[in-house]
Parts: structure tokens; sequence; C-alpha cells
């Protein structure tokens, strides 16, 4: 018979905040203020999350650079390389930190736990050397070499162009951005900027570091070319295509909010984002949200809900009502974002018959087409059954088909099996 999991190691905190990108750094600034034991989990080994991502050592915006040196005069525990993968009854939650299973308790926790990209398949999308717009944003502040290599970036939303400006800082040759979004609405959106100075003086900046770099609005990728690696990208503007060489195709089609925890805790769910008051709470008492876990925002959005939901939960609710008239400002750009770049329709019918959709059981378009919901097709094809567990192909069938994942079950990440048990009967740590 299999041995019974050793107990977890418990910690315990006033307020837990999970996430260090700006909205989960924010939420921990305001909730340290009165001396609360404040505890910050991320399973990335440095803080500052997806944007933030190695900018420590040497803050590449004004905005990284306050919250840096806000948090460096800020009293926390910080468990970075932690990654929390279910619950263990009410007001407590399973981690595992370096193969080992923790036990984090808390009176009050904050859910900032970020977004990512959405990939939608097309043929030749799983070649080597096609990747997210973030990816390979990731992959260079990590040390990938682009130096002299041709880049095509492709897909949709304001990421493209901060992509595209790191990877000129970096020596790429950029052969064009190439936006799904039409020309007229994006015209919109830049002409309603005039009440929002900062976002033009960082768009006009972007626009200065890129140069003379191709942007292209109603254009997007088709298809992938190559053997053992993309070769070149054909791309379409509806009327006509045409390829491109290059050595990388970075093709991204917006970010997802990560919902996975949120579900697991009950929080109440809509619109792709956690529900939250005014204060950041959610339908489940004693849980906040904040950030891109309650709708794509951008920066500012995240940082001003983080700081509500710092203060509201370490007591400070006359000092979060002083921001909520500032976040709601925040919230409408993030509303003016979402309409400028909705993904247009032409998307949904890139797929060909054999283009693999889910790429961890390698199931491809075909197989999926006749399916009722995502329930039928993981039950019929294994779709969304891999490592992953459905967060690539997830939201692409959403797209796709308008299937809902429905509810969510842990564990939420890949655990050691030694921990398993654990994660599915929390009572055999009691």
């Amino acid at each position: 018979m299999p041995s019974e999991s050793s107990p977890a190691r418990s910690r315990e905190f006033d307020v837990l905040v999970l996430g260090a990108g700006p909205a989960g750094l924010a939420a921990t600034v305001a909730a340290s203020r009165t001396g609360q034991n404040v505890g910050l989990v991320d399973d990335n080994p440095d803080l500052g999350g997806q944007i933030w991502r190695g900018d420590r050592p040497r803050p590449s915006s004004r905005e990284a650079l306050r919250m840096f040196e806000s948090i460096r005069h800020t009293r926390f525990e910080s468990l970075q390389g932690t990654r929390v993968v279910g619950t263990a009854g009410p007001g407590a939650l399973l981690a595992e930190s370096s193969g080992e299973l923790v036990e984090l308790k808390y009176r009050s926790l904050i859910l900032a736990t970020g977004a990512r990209e959405r990939f939608l398949p097309f043929p030749g999308w799983t070649l080597p050397n096609v990747v997210g717009a973030g990816g390979l944003q990731a992959l260079v502040k990590a040390g990938l070499a682009i130096e002299g290599k041709t880049v095509v970036l492709a897909g949709s939303g304001p990421l493209l162009l901060a992509v595209a400006a790191l990877l000129v800082k970096k020596g790429a040759r950029l052969a064009g951005i190439f936006e799904q979004a039409p020309l007229a609405k994006l015209i919109r959106f830049g002409l309603g900027l005039w009440s929002h100075p900062a976002k033009v003086a960082q768009a006009v900046s972007l626009r200065r570091t890129i140069g003379r770099v191709p942007y292209r609005a109603g254009c997007w990728p088709v298809e992938a070319v190559g053997d053992e690696w993309v070769r070149a990208v054909k791309l379409s503007n509806g009327r006509s295509e045409w390829s491109i060489d290059c050595d990388y195709l970075a093709a991204g089609f917006g970010l997802v909010a990560n919902l996975e925890l949120p579900g697991l805790l009950g929080c109440r769910i809509q619109s792709g984002g956690t529900v939250v008051d005014e204060f950041q709470r959610t339908t489940t008492p004693g849980i906040y949200c904040a950030g891109e876990a309650t709708g794509i925002g951008g920066l500012d959005l995240a940082i001003m809900e983080g700081s509500i939901a710092g203060l509201d939960a370490s007591a400070q609710s006359l000092e979060a009502r002083n921001l909520i008239r500032a976040r709601d400002r925040a919230r409408k750009f993030a509303d003016d974002l979402e309409q400028s770049f909705g993904l247009r329709d032409e998307l949904r019918h890139l797929a060909r018959p054999d283009t693999i959709v889910c790429r961890c059981e390698d199931v491809p378009a075909s197989a999926l087409q006749q399916r009722t919901s995502w329930v039928d097709a993981k039950l019929q094809t294994r779709c969304g059954m891999g490592p992953c567990q459905g967060r690539i192909c997830g939201s692409a069938t959403s797209f796709l088909y308008g299937w809902d994942r429905g509810s969510v079950r842990p564990p939420i990440f890949p655990i050691a099996v030694k921990n398993l048990a654990s994660t599915l009967h929390p009572a055999a740590n009691e």
C-alpha cells in the first residue's frame, strides 16, 4: 500500500499575496504599512512578474523604479520559487516549494495571479522558433541571443510594441509588426489618448525606439512555413497574401487572465475575469483579486487595484476609498483597449483540419469540430489533459468554439507524486 504523505510545513500570515507582478507588489506595499504580517508568494525566482522580469537590478521604467524602491523599504516575507497547487480548507492553501509541500494560512488573501498569452492555432504554429510575443520577450530577457536575427511580430495588442522595442535594443532585425485590429479602430483609440498624456508619452517613446520598423494594421498570420524550424510566415489582410522570410515568428493574440486559483476558491468568474466590488473584494469572503485576473487592464490599473486590495485587506479602507476614482479612470482606459484590439472573426478559421490545436496531446482541429463542449472534447480526444492542463488550448477553443472550461480541480499545476495525495485530501495533513 502507498505510504501516507508527510505533513506539510505550515506558515501563517495576516495578509497573503499571490503573485509578485505589479498588482501583487502594490498590494504588498499597501498591506504592510500598518505592520501586518504579510507574505508574498510567487513561483519565479525574483520579483517583478512577466512585465518586470529581470528589472529589479536595473529598472527599465519609472514605474518599475518607483515600485522596486518602495518594496525595498517594505517589511514582508518573500516566498519565491513557491507555487500554489491547491487548497487546505478555509483560510489555507497548499503550495510546493523546493519539492516540499507548504501549508499557507491567511486571514486575508489577495490574488494577483496575472495573465498569460492567448495562442491561436494556424498551420505551422507548432514549428520551432514560432513563439508567443511575450514568450520571446521573456527568452530575450533571460539571455537568448537575438542580435542579427530576423523577427516578425504578429497578433494583437500593445504588447507587440513593447516587445518590438526590446528586440530593437537587442539588435534584432524586425521585418514588421502586423496587428490584426483594423486601422480605423486603432485611429479612434489613438485619438482617445488625449486624456491620458502619460500613455501618449509612452507610445511616442516606443515608436521612437522602434524607428522605421513597418507597422501594419488589419493583417494577421495565416501560416508559418519551414521544415526543422520556421523559415517564413504567410500573412493576409483579407484581400491578398504575401510571405516574409524570418528566423523567428512571435505571434500573440492578446492576454487571458489566470483564473484557475480564483475558480478553485469559489470566486465568481464572469466575462473572462474575477468579479470584484469597489474594494477589490471577490464573492468569497476574505479573498481579494487585483490586476489582470480581474480582466485585462494594463499596468496602471493593476497597480491601482493592487493598492486598493492591500489597503482594504489591512483595515485601511478610508485610504483605499481615496483611490477608487483614479482606479475607475484607469479601468475606462482598459475598456477602450479591449474594444480597440478585439479579435476579428477571420482568426477563427485559420486552422486546417490537420492543424494541431492541443499541443500536449496532439489533437488536430478535425477531431474537435464535431465535439459539443470542453468536457466532451476532453472525454473523446484528451484535449486539455496534457501537462499545461488546458492553459493553451483552453483559451483557443473558447475563442474558436465558444466553449466554457467549467470547474477547476486540484492540483492546478503539475506536482510531485509524493505531494499529490495532500492536494486531493487536505485532511491528510491535519
